[in-house]
């Protein structure tokens, strides 16, 4: 009997801020980014799957690169779940340097003595 080829993948979810769950899995060679998911055990993302991946909340990828639920896996690949974000980093960035002030933030946040404003 021929043994079916085996590959290691890594699945990476971050379920809240600064939080991450990860675990490795043993799939079938040729198995999908779906094949991997099925092997989660959160509730959340078992949802998503049978929802097909059409509920925007979550988004998947392989090494930080957008992947369709139907992109086959090689073998150490990492299969990750993002969340939408919250907040726009730009929009963050703004509002935070809006609120502190040019004198606290950036470039103008310490100036050594006698220099010009700036540098």
């Amino acid at each position: 009997m021929a043994e079916t080829e085996r590959i290691t993948v890594e699945l990476a979810y971050a379920p809240a801020p600064r939080t991450v769950e990860s675990m490795q899995a043993v799939l079938a060679a040729g198995s999908t980014v779906r094949d991997a998911l099925a092997l989660w055990p959160q509730p959340e993302v078992q949802a998503w799957l049978a929802g097909d991946g059409a509920d925007e909340r979550l988004q998947c990828g392989v090494w930080g690169r957008k992947a369709s639920l139907d992109h086959v896996l090689r073998a150490q690949d990492r299969v990750e779940l993002y969340r939408m974000l919250v907040v726009d980093p730009k929009v963050a960035r703004r509002e935070r340097f809006a609120s502190q002030g040019a004198r606290t933030a950036g470039l103008f946040a310490r100036r050594r003595a006698g220099a010009k404003p700036g540098y």
